[in-house]
């Protein structure tokens, strides 16, 4: 049952996570058009952000075990915390490697290139709008919201399951791309 205390923290917690959210959606979007020349070859980069999205998509599927089957809240809790630090650690990889590095061109054809950018395209769009949502959940949980923290969890949970499940796919398919 959450309290008046934890009903203000939500409100304030709420706010940083629309303002975290939009600078990291300022960042992203100004990352294609803004390079740092640097001495230093990011080119591992994406391998490993790509193997914490795969850590993240099998984090959330252990934290939906934990709360759906085995009901055990802590567990469940402590397992999304992991997802959440693996998820911040894909995104600072992520931009520091594309704000150094030019962007891989798709060189695939025919249905496979289809494929790629129905992929590709409800990636981005999904991964540019979920943060605050993912962020929001969380502090539903947070601040002792339990029924408006399952409500958001039962959509946005497998949102962000498919991005970071099809995160790794863009770049296993990109992999015959890179020069």
């Amino acid at each position: 049952m959450s309290t008046a205390r934890d009903l203000e923290t939500s409100k304030k917690l709420t706010r940083w996570a629309w303002i975290v959210s939009l600078v990291v959606f300022l960042l992203v979007v100004s990352m294609r058009r803004f390079k740092i020349q640097t001495s230093v070859d990011f080119s591992i980069l994406p391998a490993i952000y790509s193997g914490l999205n795969v850590v993240t998509a099998l984090l959330l599927i252990l934290a939906y075990y934990f709360i759906r089957v085995k009901k055990n809240m802590a567990r469940h809790r402590a397992v999304m915390q992991y997802a959440i630090i693996s998820s911040a650690l894909f995104l600072l990889l992520y931009v520091l490697y594309h704000i150094t590095t030019q962007e891989t061109l798709y060189c695939g054809e025919g249905l496979v290139r289809i494929l790629y950018f129905v992929i590709l395209i409800s990636h981005i769009i999904l991964a540019a709008t979920i943060l605050p949502f993912i962020l929001m959940t969380y502090i539903r949980a947070y601040t002792n919201q339990f029924a408006r923290h399952k409500k958001m969890a039962r959509w946005v949970w497998p949102l962000w399951l498919y991005v970071a499940i099809t995160g790794p796919l863009v770049y296993v398919l990109l992999l015959p791309c890179h020069a």
